[in-house]
């Protein structure tokens, strides 16, 4: 089930199989030096189990920050499943999936993302104890998307104040490119706060709540990227932010909750140069595993610790937003350098 993939960037990686419920994905350790690694398990659709590969690698390698910037004493993990999760997942897939977390012996520990949900999560529970998002149970977190939104939300207000010279999103017209579990609350969020809204996403379902619910314009797919607004807001898969889209971004700020939203370093500096404020995706959706990490702890009292990470990751981000204004450079390099350094502060 287990097979071991050699690495020089990761701590351990797998290619985890079982021919009988037809799971074929991977797990990616990346970092365990600050604690066990933690990060979610995706279900999506791959062209190439290459494309999986690389996938899992950069997404664990991404969770090492993240947990890093949240301030959190784990480090980075992800797995992947390749498949459509609308019609592909059963129970017999998430299960053996369990089976393969429980042989790391909690070296990493998993929970929901893309394609997953809390009932997916309680299937995996019964082959292991090393998973959380989980509906009941003493230190349940449930859904950990809402507590994402919130915190994208208030890093979107604090780049709005950088950018536009006030917090206040009423009247700001954000692109919001994907609904799925998060982008779906955040675009209730954005509702609530006044933003006119467009959206995109590729299930139709989504799209018609967000126009019945949310008085949003529906725009393609392929387009979302190009329309003209205050902020652009990734909220899908990874890579969004690339050289064929940085030109035609019409936004003053990129702030979502995707991972790996630009597709290599050059992209930051892309942005940058074209004075499209952008903040680091790793420190802007940091609210998910904050509140997964209160059941990994096992928090007693989750809802006012959870509140307070969310505090301590806001004023993470002024002072990135802060930095990098000061020395005139993309946002990104900043995060990259403060995270770094708290890692390095860990390891001594």
């Amino acid at each position: 089930m287990l097979t071991r993939i050699s690495t020089t960037t990761h701590e351990e990686v797998y290619r985890v199989t079982d021919a009988p419920s037809g799971l074929d994905g991977f797990i990616a350790i990346h970092a365990t030096g600050a604690g066990p690694a933690a990060g979610g398990l995706r279900m999506r659709s791959y062209a190439r189990a290459e494309d999986a590969l690389a996938d899992v690698l950069a997404l664990s390698r991404g969770m090492t920050y993240k947990n890093a910037a949240a301030g959190l004493p784990l480090g980075g993990g992800k797995a992947v499943i390749m498949g459509d999760p609308r019609r592909d997942k059963a129970a017999a897939m998430l299960r053996a999936m369990g089976r393969a977390v429980a042989r790391l012996d909690g070296r990493y520990w998993t929970a929901e993302d893309m394609g997953m949900s809390p009932e997916d999560m309680a299937v995996i529970r019964q082959e292991t104890g090393f998973v959380a998002g989980l509906s009941d149970g003493l230190h349940a977190s449930g859904d950990p998307s809402p507590v994402t939104a919130e915190g994208v939300l208030r890093a979107m207000r604090l780049g709005a104040r950088h950018r536009f010279g006030d917090p206040d999103l009423t009247g700001r017209r954000v692109a919001l490119q994907g609904l799925g579990h998060v982008g779906r609350h955040l675009c209730t969020l954005l509702h609530d706060a006044g933003a006119d809204l467009c959206v995109a996403d590729p299930v139709a379902s989504n799209v018609r709540w967000a126009e019945a619910d949310c008085g949003a314009t529906i725009v393609d797919p392929a387009e979302i990227h190009a329309v003209k607004a205050d902020v652009f807001a990734p909220c899908a898969i990874g890579g969004t932010v690339n050289p064929e889209t940085v030109p035609a971004l019409k936004a003053g700020l990129v702030a979502g909750a995707a991972n790996n939203q630009l597709s290599g370093d050059g992209c930051a500096d892309a942005l940058h140069g074209r004075g499209i404020l952008y903040l680091p995706d790793y420190v802007a959706n940091g609210g998910g595993i904050i509140n997964a990490a209160a059941e990994i702890l096992r928090i007693a009292d989750r809802g006012p610790w959870v509140s307070a990470r969310l505090d301590a990751l806001e004023d993470t981000m002024a002072r990135i937003l802060d930095r990098a204004a000061a020395e005139d450079v993309s946002p990104a390099h900043v995060a990259d350098r403060i995270v770094e350094d708290r890692m390095l502060d860990r390891a001594g």
